[in-house]
Formats: structure tokens, sequence, C-alpha cells
């Protein structure tokens, strides 16, 4: 079972930063694109950012604030926040697979880490 591993999730009051990382099995890493999705309560899985070979696509609530990175030398894909705001309060998971929007276009995903922006 493949198996993506997230890091770096934790409470920050709004307008601090949090960097997220996610490790990636290396037949996987440099097959797939990898992105961020996240889910917060009662809402549905929701597009973040991916990075493929060609570079970064973020979705429109995190364009500037957010960039997503990757070493291809430890097989790993960071997100790094910044300017948090409460809204961005959600579990983050990581994804490898075709680079789109939906989350139905990943194959592989992580188990989720808990970000949390206090007011």
């Amino acid at each position: 079972q493949v198996q993506l591993v997230e890091s770096g999730g934790g409470l920050v009051q709004a307008g601090g930063s949090l960097r997220l990382s996610c490790a990636a099995p290396g037949h996987i890493f440099s097959r797939y694109g990898m992105a961020w999705f996240r889910q917060a309560p009662g809402k549905e899985r929701e597009f973040v950012a991916s990075i493929s070979w060609s570079g970064g696509v973020y979705a429109e609530a995190v364009k500037g604030r957010f960039t997503i990175s990757r070493d291809n030398a430890k097989n790993t894909v960071d997100l790094q926040m910044k300017s948090l705001k409460p809204g961005d309060t959600a579990v983050y998971y990581c994804a490898a697979g075709s680079i789109g929007r939906r989350a139905y276009e990943y194959a592989y995903w992580g188990q989720g880490t808990q970000v949390t922006v206090s007011s």
C-alpha cells in the first residue's frame, strides 16, 4: 500500500505561517504530479495547489499566500502557508496522481494533517 505521509500541521493565529511537508515513495514521486487538498468540517474536499514538472497551480483562495514546492532528492512536496486566515482551517491532505483540480484525479492519498487558524 502506497503511503504518503504528511507533517507540519498545528495551531496558529490568524496572520501566521505554517509549512506542511509530504513524503512519498520514490517510484510514486518520480512518476506522478503532487498536490495538496483540504477538507473543512461539513464541506467537500477542495483543491489547494498542485505541482508538476512545469510548475505550480493554485486555487484562487490561496493564490499569493501559499507556495507549493517539491524536493526531488528527498521525494517530498511542501506547502508553505503565509497570512493564514480562520477560513484556512481544515485537514490538509497530500495526494499523488494525474495533475488536476479534482480529487478523483489522484490515486494516492495521505492520512491528513490538521491545520487550525485561530482568530
